[in-house]
């Protein structure tokens, strides 16, 4: 069995329940006091998994040497605090130690892929990634869910597929860590789009039509950036922007509820906390300016989210583009 820290204590508590159901020893870490004390008092995170009960064999710390010895870290950060909570544990971290990063996003000051910004800290490390449709309080609960795990260092992603996988949490290999990572990431951007079209009471056609031509502009975008377009039409792809686009669980889903039905952005923002959305998308237009990629989808929530466009302005000038054919030459 495995020794197993886990950085982060939302989606982290949830892959530590489970990983605790797979008999490995798992220990949470986290930088606030308050939040390591409600979860010890209450074996619970109201705030984040209402009902889902912690076992005693878990351990909370703040102490950041509880990584020391482990076999492998599951980074459960978002991405605007990973540099900072990786940096804070990297005294502690032995070599043989893999490092999981299952944050969903880009380093917003870089636009580096996650892993890279855990590779520059942890250049001694191997480093792997975990993508697909994961919502925390389902996997906490044990709800049959599907993902999957690329590496760039060899046998690492078979590794994790053996820590991780049960009869409830079934684990899939990739050889492309840099589509594993690029899907998740944008597809944020589209489900709060869907949000959008959601809260303004615009009809199924309108949604399916924002997810199947957002996957095709992320996709776009990720083999720009060296991903295989086969990837988006997988676990790290299409599954996770259906359950993120489709879900109440999807804090960018509800975060575009908010703005659909006219409340301000910086105030659906603040309401519903981190929604990674908000942020992939300025970094997603700027990748798509740099690398001469179209991103029409993307660049209207952009004119939403920063240039103040009223939503359906967005939607009038999406629907009136110029017509072009629907295949992608990647595609051919």
């Amino acid at each position: 069995m495995a020794k197993i820290t886990v950085l982060g204590c939302g989606f982290g508590t949830a892959l530590a329940v489970m990983l605790n159901n797979n008999n490995h020893t798992v220990t949470c870490w986290s930088k606030y006091e308050d939040e390591i004390q409600s979860i010890l008092k209450d074996r619970e995170h109201k705030k984040l998994l209402p009902g889902v009960k912690i076992p005693e064999s878990i351990g909370f710390t703040t102490d950041p040497a509880c990584v020391s010895g482990a076999d492998m870290i599951i980074a459960a950060i978002p991405s605007l605090y990973m540099r900072e909570a990786v940096t804070a544990v990297s005294p502690y971290v032995t070599p043989h130690t893999v490092i999981l990063n299952v944050a969903k996003g880009f380093e917003e000051s870089t636009r580096r892929r996650l892993s890279e910004v855990i590779s520059e800290l942890l250049p001694n490390n191997a480093v792997a990634v975990m993508a697909g449709p994961c919502h925390a309080e389902e996997v906490g609960r044990g709800v049959p869910t599907s993902v999957v795990v690329a590496s760039d260092f060899e046998g690492k992603a078979e590794y994790v597929q053996d820590v991780m996988m049960n009869s409830d949490f079934r684990v899939y290999i990739s050889d492309d860590t840099v589509g594993c990572e690029t899907a998740p990431a944008l597809k944020n951007v589209i489900a709060l789009c869907c949000g959008i079209a959601e809260g303004m009471g615009l009809g199924d056609n309108t949604l399916a039509a924002l997810m199947t031509r957002g996957l095709t502009e992320i996709t776009r975008l990720g083999v720009a950036m060296g991903a295989k377009w086969e990837t988006f039409t997988g676990l790290a792809g299409i599954g996770d922007l259906i359950v993120t686009c489709t879900s109440m669980h999807s804090r960018n889903h509800r975060a575009g509820l908010l703005i659909g039905k006219g409340e301000k952005v910086e105030s659906a923002i603040q309401q519903v906390g981190t929604v990674e959305g908000y942020n992939c998308c300025k970094i997603a237009k700027a990748l798509a300016d740099e690398k001469n990629v179209q991103m029409p989808i993307t660049q209207q929530l952009y004119n939403v989210c920063f240039c103040g466009v009223q939503p359906p302005q967005a939607v009038k000038n999406l629907m009136t583009r110029p017509g072009k054919h629907e295949r992608e030459p990647f595609w051919k």
